[in-house]
């Protein structure tokens, strides 16, 4: 409890003081500079506990919970980062189920991969499974939630088909592999647990993994299966 209550006081004079020296600045009285009439002086008695108005701290001491305050406090700006759905009108489901999912993905606790089947801007139809969390660190989703863009798989997705030229492609990402050989379908392992999703609506996705058919106007269908780790960090 006492270590607790001193490093408390450090903490509240560390965030007090910019550097060291105005800290010990701030124990010397106008008595002392009158006698010593020597600021650096002041200083160094001040440092050792010989004189000084307050809590006596060490120099290593001062700054070493200086860094780590800063460290603390870089770490907490870097995770409140602002979401790109933010302060956005959405009107459509398939926008909301974004938005609802932007934070988790961002962080790894939910791991969404989207279906998407409709019409691209030549009037093919196409359809893919998109890495939402790879494309959320690839892209900036603005446009999307926006509503400039709509989101469409690309060729670069975990997986692409265009129904008209009967192109198709597979990539992997840093989050899934992808496995098109498997005899039943398409199937994605999720590279962090090493579970499989199935995305055969006829079946169960597979272990910590839910299948979400989305209600849209955006698209001719929308599906989002969350996949949530269970491997411990």
């Amino acid at each position: 409890m006492e270590r607790d209550e001193g490093l408390a006081t450090i903490d509240n004079i560390v965030t007090q003081f910019s550097t060291y020296e105005d800290f010990l600045d701030s124990q010397i009285t106008t008595v002392d500079l009158y006698y010593l009439e020597d600021e650096g002086l002041a200083r160094q008695l001040v440092e050792l506990g010989y004189r000084g108005i307050g809590e006596v701290i060490k120099r290593e001491d001062f700054e070493a919970r200086k860094a780590a305050i800063e460290v603390t406090r870089l770490a907490e700006r870097s995770q409140k980062k602002t979401l790109t759905s933010a302060g956005k009108t959405l009107k459509d489901n398939f926008l909301k189920a974004l938005a609802a999912r932007e934070e988790d993905n961002n962080t790894g606790k939910v791991s969404s991969v989207i279906f998407i089947r409709d019409r691209n801007s030549f009037g093919q139809e196409i359809s893919g499974y998109i890495d939402y969390a790879y494309r959320l660190k690839v892209e900036d989703f603005e446009v999307y939630f926006n509503g400039i863009k709509r989101l469409l798989p690309k060729p670069t997705d975990l997986s692409f088909y265009n129904w008209n030229s009967h192109t198709a492609m597979c990539n992997s990402t840093p989050n899934y592999q992808v496995i098109a050989d498997n005899p039943e379908g398409l199937l994605f392992r999720y590279k962090r647990d090493r579970k499989t999703l199935n995305v055969d609506p006829k079946v169960q996705p597979g272990d910590n993994s839910i299948r979400i058919p989305i209600q849209t106007d955006l698209y001719i269908q929308a599906v989002i299966f969350d996949h949530i780790s269970r491997r411990k960090t």
